[in-house]
């Protein structure tokens, strides 16, 4: 059994009602909760929110029925991590033990399914404690990313001995990227944070991982959507 998990919280700073805002035509929601729907590989699927609407919403389409996230999991200060615990346990006591926890972030909506096959690949391959996609970062704190020293003098982030002058020579940084998670559940039980245990980056094209965050992001991921949706991307 491998279950499919998205959060969606109803409140949004940056993009009021972003989460079941309309993009392309369906919910933004959609986008993420129709791959683990359609998956193949997915056996449950469950929606953790505290808007009744997009809970309703998700139940209607074949999420299991949980209930609302609790309240202290529906604040702006809510660790993802507490929100993974809290559905995995909710989803284990209906339908299971699970082999693997897929998260998917509702405000990436730009992903293929072949990315959510790939980091299931991987995951099954490697027995990881968890994989979570990456793209390749733009800046690179060993070659072009800066910082103030005490004076207030810049110097490279990430210095090392005779420099680096060429970014092909720089050390490979990736961007964590909020799109696609694989976790092992018992992993996912008995770990604090993200970073406790082995964990591996599964690399995506960063024009997939784009996160909607503010009003610029939705304009930029909308575009970019409906040039797929034509065919033109």
């Amino acid at each position: 059994m491998i279950i499919g998990h998205i959060g969606a919280r109803k409140g949004s700073k940056g993009v009021v009602g972003k989460n079941f805002r309309d993009m392309c035509g369906k919910p933004l929601i959609d986008w993420s909760l129709d791959q683990l729907l359609d998956s193949g590989r997915i056996g449950a699927v469950v929606v953790s929110t505290d808007s009744e609407e997009m809970y309703d919403h998700a139940v209607s389409k074949g999420a299991l029925d949980i209930g609302l996230r609790p309240a202290h999991l529906a604040t702006d200060e809510a660790p993802k991590w507490g929100v993974w615990q809290h559905a995995l346990e909710a989803a284990e006591e209906i339908v299971g033990a699970s082999r693997a926890f897929v998260d998917l972030d509702c405000t990436s909506p730009l992903r293929l399914a072949e990315d959510i096959d790939g980091a299931l690949d991987l995951f099954e391959a490697e027995a990881p404690d968890m994989v979570m996609s990456c793209c390749h970062a733009n800046k690179n704190p060993y070659f072009n990313m800066v910082e103030p020293d005490p004076t207030g003098a810049l110097r490279v982030s990430k210095p090392l001995p005779g420099g680096v002058w060429a970014r092909q020579n720089a050390p490979v940084v990736y961007e964590h990227a909020a799109s696609t998670y694989v976790l092992d559940p018992a992993y996912l039980r008995s770990a604090q944070t993200i970073y406790d245990g082995r964990v591996i980056p599964f690399v995506m094209p960063a024009e997939r991982c784009m996160d909607v965050d503010d009003p610029l992001d939705w304009k930029i991921v909308e575009f970019l959507m409906k040039d797929r949706l034509n065919g033109t991307a």
